[in-house]
């Protein structure tokens, strides 16, 4: 069964975009989806995607809960509690956090951070902030590149380690082991050795095109998109450097609300598997 890809997963440093999807299972083929033509090439890694299937009811991803949780991976969580896990992805610090920190105190709301090497030494009295509200740092890499092409382990540690000794040295605990893939990119070898290492790592089931800084999505754009497909056990992923999202969360979060929904944190998620 072929699906039909509308999310993309982008770098979020500035200037730095992906212009290909890879659609696929673990291996094999996949379809790239360049200038609207789809064009079928083998690869050994994978790009996340989701296909919107029903209104209201969890997407399709590239691989299944089940699949993933062979490598202490999630997507969403399979339930029809109204339950969300709200996570940002932060490559780098534009102004928006304290806002966005600001909507989930008042909602009273986790979240995961997923953090690059540089906003962690940039930003430490944010990364403070965070611990101390009840967030989550996760792990976004030291450099932000494409994981799938780091071939060994002694490399792939390099890119986790190097973020979990800035935050140490900030806050003097352990780092958790949360991990996303830059770009959503992975492999069966990158999963694997995130797994070995003691990390989970985390896709999404709800994100929408809010990573580019000279094209912010309107509201109504945001809720178009964040409303309609928001379905329970959602892994929603927002990016920290989108000004629209920092406008918007404080409302959007009391629309969820209304719609009855409630949030949790990733461990709980985690816990649950």
């Amino acid at each position: 069964m072929k699906l039909t890809t509308e999310y993309i997963k982008y770098a979020k440093l500035p200037l730095l975009f992906v212009a290909a999807f890879f659609f696929g299972a673990f291996a094999g083929k996949a379809v790239t989806y360049l200038s609207n033509e789809a064009v079928e090439t083998s690869s050994a890694s994978t790009s996340w995607g989701l296909s919107f299937q029903e209104e209201g009811k969890r997407p399709v991803g590239n691989a299944t809960i089940e699949e993933l949780k062979e490598y202490d991976a999630y997507y969403a969580k399979d339930t029809e509690d109204k339950i969300l896990y709200l996570t940002f992805d932060a490559g780098y610090e534009n102004g928006n956090t304290p806002a966005i920190l600001d909507a989930l105190k008042k909602h009273n709301v986790p979240a995961t951070f997923f953090v690059v090497g540089h906003f962690v030494s940039e930003n430490p009295d944010l990364i403070k902030r965070m611990v101390a509200e009840g967030h989550t740092v996760g792990n976004h890499t030291m450099t932000h590149p494409n994981m799938s092409k780091i071939s060994t382990k002694e490399d792939f540690a390099k890119e986790l380690g190097g973020v979990e000794q800035l935050y140490e040295e900030i806050t003097n605990t352990p780092m958790t082991k949360f991990y996303r893939p830059p770009q959503g990119i992975y492999s069966k070898e990158n999963l694997s050795m995130a797994k070995e290492m003691g990390y989970h790592t985390f896709f999404w089931s709800l994100a929408y095109v809010d990573w580019y800084q000279d094209k912010q999505p309107s509201k109504e754009e945001a809720f178009e998109k964040l409303l309609k497909r928001i379905h329970p056990g959602a892994v929603v992923l927002l990016h920290s450097t989108s000004s629209t999202n920092a406008q918007i969360l404080d409302e959007l979060l009391s629309k969820w609300e209304e719609m009855g929904y409630h949030f949790g944190a990733l461990d709980q998620l985690v816990a649950d598997a």
